[in-house]
């Protein structure tokens, strides 16, 4: 049961829409704790999502980023679980995931590589040059006198 109610802001924002549906979803439509991930920063604009996919080979994951989400699904071949005959306790989890990240603006997807159980996807913040922001001089009585003085020496 959610405590607010933000039906009233939906008719006086605009583009707010998903921000306000995230807040909406609370604790009864958060994801799952299955696979466990790790978020780190390896840089300035660097950072790693790790995700523990212990018994997944390559061909068992898929990583897609489109638009600002990036979705990582695992599935088991349901041909290799018949050839292992009967298992008597299986405490390692072998179903279906697929986990979801929001990306950020400008955040790219830069590799992928799987270790030790482990899937690694390296992402960076590359911002263009037209969105950075950038100094404008201001054109003063310093800057006026070396211009006139460069076109009398000319």
């Amino acid at each position: 049961m959610r405590a607010f109610d933000f039906a009233p802001l939906y008719r006086s924002t605009v583009g707010f829409d998903r921000l306000f549906s995230l807040l909406d979803q609370g604790l009864d439509g958060a994801t799952p704790g299955y696979p466990p991930y790790n978020i780190e920063r390896t840089g300035d604009n660097a950072y790693r999502v790790s995700v523990a996919v212990a018994g997944f080979n390559e061909s068992e994951l898929s990583i897609v980023a489109k638009e600002n989400t990036l979705t990582i699904r695992g599935e088991k071949n349901a041909k290799e679980e018949e050839k292992r005959g009967e298992v008597l306790y299986q405490g390692i989890a072998a179903r279906t995931f697929e986990r979801a990240f929001q990306l950020a603006d400008y955040v790219q997807v830069k590799g992928a590589n799987l270790e030790n159980g482990l899937l690694h996807v390296d992402l960076v913040r590359e911002i263009p040059e037209a969105k950075k922001p950038r100094s404008i001089p201001i054109n003063g009585k310093s800057n006026g006198s070396t211009v006139i003085e460069s076109q009398k020496a000319a």
